[in-house]
């Protein structure tokens, strides 16, 4: 798992444990299972729909402050999702559109709009490690990702920012085609969301997403401050989801590479 998706939505879930659980309203891991523990947070987080918007601040090595603002919508979930980001401000990116249609048995389709272009461009899968128009998310980053896609591996237990969390190794199947090697899951155990993601390539991290200002919307434990930071180019990016909401009525219409042209 990772990210925007892990971003944008980054980064957007039933446990069956043969192991013996506790009877109460939410459903604890008494013999804690690294793919059990990662089925439950994509349960939790399960929802027909989502909508924010989003101001990006992209800092660079200097911490000077570039602002950005982006509308996300997404229909469906995990993997049988699709996706569209949208930017509103400034001048110069308005109207830059991509979608994402998510499958749960390979990587994802992506079309981006260019207004000044007046043409859509799909994003070629050897184009997916690439910077998303400035930010540190990449465009694989954006994608929202389904259980099945990864191979999980239980590291232990460590606490972020004082929350007790348990640690996840995560890689590609042989199905899944990323530009990560591996990632280093750090899962809250109150609540099951992401308190952390560590990306690498071979042996080295080369981008960090870190989850804070955590609420309930509808239900759904949300991490509403998203910062990732490229190790690499030592530059990083913060999101803010702002006028979150789950479960809106959105129409598959509005998910397509006509959509897309079309101005808000």
């Amino acid at each position: 798992m990772n990210s925007f998706q892990y971003v944008v939505s980054g980064f957007s879930r039933t446990v069956a444990l043969a192991a013996a659980i506790a009877t109460m309203s939410a459903p604890i891991l008494a013999q804690p299972d690294a793919r059990a523990i990662v089925e439950e947070v994509q349960r939790r987080a399960e929802s027909k729909s989502q909508r924010y918007e989003g101001l990006l601040q992209v800092l660079n090595e200097k911490g000077k402050v570039a602002d950005k603002r982006w509308l996300f919508t997404r229909l469906g979930s995990h993997g049988r999702s699709k996706a569209v980001l949208r930017f509103v401000a400034p001048a110069e990116v308005k109207g830059v559109a991509l979608l994402i249609v998510n499958h749960p048995d390979r990587a994802s389709d992506q079309w981006m709009w260019t207004p000044a272009l007046q043409r859509e461009r799909r994003i070629a899968l050897q184009d997916r490690s690439t910077r998303f128009f400035g930010t540190d998310f990449s465009f694989e980053d954006l994608e929202e990702r389904d259980v099945d896609q990864y191979n999980y591996r239980l590291l232990g237990e460590e606490t972020i920012d004082g929350a007790p969390c348990w640690r996840v190794e995560s890689t590609p199947s042989q199905k899944k085609i990323s530009q990560y090697t591996k990632a280093n899951v750090w899962i809250r155990k109150d609540n099951y969301v992401l308190a952390q993601v560590e990306s690498y390539i071979k042996a080295d991290v080369v981008r960090r997403l870190k989850y804070s200002d955590f609420v309930q919307v509808q239900e759904v434990w949300t991490g509403r401050r998203l910062e990732m930071l490229d190790l690499r180019r030592k530059s990083r990016t913060i999101l803010t989801l702002e006028k979150l909401e789950y479960n809106v009525p959105l129409k598959d219409e509005d998910f397509t590479l006509q959509s897309l042209r079309n101005p808000l």
